[in-house]
C-alpha cells in the first residue's frame, strides 16, 4: 500500500469525495481534470503500436477524464477495479453478462428493479440461463435454493420501490460456499453509506445517472469489481465494447464532490417527511428503512451508515377498485413534486408504483404504492405540496 493509499483509508468521506480519483498538479495544477474527447490514439512508433506499451491504446480502453472517475469510484468502493457504462441497466446487465453462461442458475432477489426483471425474463432466457427470483429477506436460508449450476445470486438492498432490507452478508456467504459469483445493486445507498464489497459481494453496481451526477442530466453506471473478479469484469467489457463517455465522466466525477452534502440533506428532508407521513390517517404504511416500524429496520441499522431520499408509502385505500384512481388523484394534487422515473436529482419526485410482476412478494393489500425522491426544497414546502395531494383524495 503506498503512503497515499494510506492516507486516503483515513480521511473522512467528504475529504474523500473531494479529492479521489485525480491530483491537480497531474495537470498544472487545474483543480478539475480536463476533459479528453477522443477515440484513436496515436502511437510513437510501428514497435508501439504492435506491443500497446503505452497507456492509451483506444478511448473504449480508457482516458484520462474516464480513467479519473474509476479512481474515484475504486477509492470510495475498495474495488480492484472499475467499469463504466452507459446507464445503471448497463451496469447491471455487463455483470450478467461477464459471469454467465448458457445452462447456467442464476437468484435474483424479487425486489430486483423493472428493466433487471425484463432483461433476465427475455435476455438470459433467451440466452440459455435459467432464471430464478427469491425473497429478499431469505438470507443465509437462500441455501435450499441453490442447484448445481447456480452461478450467480444477485442482491439489491433496499430492493425497488418497496425497500425491502436484505442480510447481505449472510447470503454471501452461502454464494461463496458454492462458488457463486455475488453482484449487488447499491444505488439507494451510494459506497458512502454501504460498501458491498465489505461485506462480502463481489460485484458492486452503482447507477451514477442518480446520486453521483445529482442533476438529473446524465445517465451513466458502474460496476466495481474485488480482486477475484475483476479479470473476467473487464475482458468481458473489452469483448462487449460498451463504455462510459468522456463528457459525462466529467460531469460525473464533478458531482461526486457534492454528493455527501447532497446526501446529508436527502436524508434529513427524507426522515422528516417519512415521520410526518406514519402520523397521518391517509397512510396505511411507510416503507423507509431508517424507520424502526420498518420490518428491514434492524439490518439497515446494522449495515448501513445512513439512508438516502428515496422510500414508498401506502396509501389508505378501502376499496381495491379505487387504488389506481386514488394514486393519480393524489398525483395529480402535487405542484412541487415533479412526476417523473429516475432519482437522486436535486429535484422531488413521485410516482405510483407497479408491482404486478413480482412472483414471490406479495404487493402491500391496503392500499397503492406511492414513492417518493425527496429532493433539495425545504422540507415544508415538500409537506404543504403532500398535504395539497392528500386533499385532492376528498
Amino acid at each position: 500500500m503506498s503512503d497515499s493509499d494510506h492516507r486516503s483509508k483515513n480521511l473522512g468521506p467528504n475529504t474523500q469525495l473531494v479529492r479521489a480519483g485525480y491530483d491537480p498538479f497531474d495537470y498544472h495544477g487545474f483543480i478539475n481534470p480536463p476533459t479528453v474527447r477522443a477515440s484513436t490514439v496515436l502511437f510513437p512508433n510501428a514497435a508501439a503500436m504492435e506491443t500497446h506499451s503505452q497507456k492509451y491504446t483506444y478511448a473504449t480502453r480508457g482516458t484520462p477524464t474516464t480513467d479519473a472517475l474509476c479512481d474515484a469510484v475504486n477509492a470510495l468502493e475498495g474495488a480492484a477495479g472499475t467499469i463504466l457504462v452507459p446507464s445503471g441497466l448497463a451496469a447491471v446487465t455487463l455483470a450478467f453478462l461477464a459471469y454467465l453462461s448458457p445452462g447456467d442458475h442464476v437468484l435474483i432477489v424479487d425486489s430486483v428493479y423493472g428493466n433487471v426483471r425484463h432483461f433476465c425474463d427475455t435476455m438470459l432466457k433467451r440466452f440459455g440461463v435459467e432464471v430464478e427470483y427469491y425473497d429478499p429477506s431469505v438470507g443465509a436460508a437462500i441455501e435450499t435454493l441453490f442447484k448445481p449450476n447456480t452461478r450467480l445470486v444477485h442482491l439489491e438492498a433496499p430492493g425497488s420501490n418497496t425497500f425491502e432490507m436484505q442480510d447481505v452478508p449472510a447470503i454471501a456467504a452461502v454464494a461463496h460456499r458454492h462458488d457463486a459469483v455475488v453482484t449487488m445493486d447499491n444505488a439507494w445507498a451510494t459506497p458512502l453509506y454501504f460498501r458491498p464489497l465489505d461485506f462480502g459481494v463481489d460485484i458492486s453496481i452503482q447507477a451514477s445517472t442518480k446520486y453521483p451526477a445529482g442533476h438529473s442530466d446524465i445517465l451513466l453506471g458502474t460496476v466495481s469489481a474485488n480482486a477475484e473478479h475483476w479479470k473476467r469484469l473487464r475482458q468481458a467489457n473489452g469483448a462487449l465494447g460498451i463504455c462510459g463517455a468522456a463528457d459525462d465522466a466529467y460531469q460525473v466525477l464533478r458531482g461526486l464532490r457534492t454528493m455527501g452534502v447532497r446526501l446529508e440533506r436527502h436524508q434529513s428532508g427524507a426522515l422528516e417527511i417519512a415521520r410526518w407521513l406514519e402520523a397521518r390517517s391517509e397512510v396505511a404504511r411507510v416503507l423507509h428503512p431508517a424507520l424502526p416500524s420498518f420490518p428491514g429496520h434492524d439490518i439497515w441499522k446494522r449495515d448501513f451508515k445512513g439512508a438516502s431520499g428515496v422510500f414508498s408509502f401506502v396509501l389508505a385505500v378501502a376499496r381495491k377498485d379505487e387504488f389506481k384512481a386514488k394514486a393519480q388523484s393524489f398525483l395529480d394534487g402535487l405542484s412541487l413534486f415533479g412526476l417523473g422515473y429516475s432519482w437522486g436529482g436535486f429535484s422531488s419526485l413521485a410516482l405510483h408504483v407497479d408491482l404486478e410482476e413480482r412472483r414471490i412478494l406479495q404487493a402491500p393489500d391496503e392500499g397503492p404504492v406511492l414513492r417518493l425522491h425527496i429532493g433539495l426544497e425545504d422540507v415544508a414546502d415538500l409537506k404543504a405540496d403532500l398535504a395539497k395531494g392528500f386533499a385532492a383524495l376528498q
